[in-house]
């Protein structure tokens, strides 16, 4: 892409307009090599940070660039390392938040794009949403009438949809980082109306780390946190508990026969390719240890809907589980 820097790059960055033809060309340039070299792609966030009104043919065309430039274009190709995520994060944020949904957007494809991703991207990621939660505020409300300490079905699918594709086509169990996120979200709408979308997503995400820290093998996450939200309305306030148990219930039970015990053969596969990707990415792989899920699990001294529908579901099924976590499950059974 070296004919880039002979397009009127300093014209569109004095009108900060970027127009129909100003794509046109710049895709034409970019296809007629296809590499894209690292100034290139400074080029490229300059144009976008500085223009204020563009084509709408613009954010797909600098996803599209960004992303086969970082992904395909810089070593190793197909793997993200956490110093390229690093270098990522730094461009389309401000104060560890993004501001347009171009550059979140951008984030989701480069982690769904790359054969692997550090741990800490991901994470990045989710607390964009978790962002939108807590304060109300980012490009996912812009425009929207939604209340802090909520959250909507699309983010919930958003959430989702980076949870895939942080894993791949890999069993990958749902890793501290991930679930840390989760549970800062939880905590922040645990006074709102229950959202069946994020139960279902929750518990799901919870469970898939309580049996991996148990010694199970555990499925894709497109079977392990495929959604499964329904949730009819109660008649009374006391019954949303009992509503959410008995969707909790019917969603676990579906995918819980997906996990079996780790055999000898899998617990090290498993972790040479835990120690192959920390090499590839330059970044640890800190799984969730059971202690650690103890300690998280109504941390703030109560559980919340969501976390009630998970330890009364575990409480009533005893699925075999760390003993730590069996204990705790029932201590908090008792509690709640």
């Amino acid at each position: 892409m070296s004919g880039l820097r002979s397009l009127p790059i300093n014209e569109m960055l004095k009108r900060q307009t970027i127009g129909l033809s100003d794509i046109l060309l710049l895709r034409r340039v970019f296809y007629d090599d296809g590499i894209i070299s690292a100034d290139e792609a400074e080029i490229l966030f300059a144009l976008n940070n500085a223009c204020n009104a563009y084509h709408p043919e613009w954010p797909e065309f600098f996803i599209e660039a960004i992303t086969d430039y970082i992904v395909y274009q810089e070593a190793p190709r197909g793997y993200i390392t956490a110093d390229n995520g690093h270098w990522l994060i730094d461009r389309v944020s401000r104060d560890g938040k993004i501001d347009t949904k171009t550059e979140l957007e951008l984030i989701v494809n480069v982690i769904d794009k790359a054969r692997w991703a550090p741990v800490s991207l991901v994470k990045f990621a989710l607390e964009q949403v978790k962002h939108a939660v807590v304060d109300g505020a980012g490009p996912l409300r812009d425009g929207k009438a939604l209340q802090a300490g909520t959250i909507s079905e699309g983010e919930v699918d958003l959430l989702r949809r980076m949870l895939y594709a942080f894993a791949g086509d890999g069993n990958v169990a749902v890793t501290r980082a991930e679930a840390d996120v989760l549970f800062d979200i939880d905590e922040a709408i645990s006074a709102s109306a229950p959202n069946p979308a994020w139960t279902d997503l929750f518990v799901k995400a919870i469970a898939n780390v309580m049996m991996a820290a148990s010694g199970y093998a555990v499925p894709s996450r497109e079977e392990a946190l495929r959604q499964e939200a329904t949730l009819e309305e109660p008649e009374e306030q006391t019954s949303v508990l009992a509503a959410l148990l008995s969707m909790v219930q019917s969603n676990l039970a579906s995918v819980q026969d997906a996990y079996h015990d780790q055999t000898a053969e899998e617990r090290a596969l498993a972790r040479l390719e835990h120690q192959r990707i920390e090499i590839i990415t330059h970044e640890e792989i800190t799984e969730a240890e059971a202690t650690w899920l103890v300690s998280r699990l109504g941390r703030d001294g109560r559980l919340s809907p969501s976390e009630k529908a998970l330890v009364s579901y575990l409480n009533q099924e005893s699925p075999r589980i760390h003993p730590v976590l069996t204990e705790a499950v029932c201590r908090l059974g008792d509690a709640a």
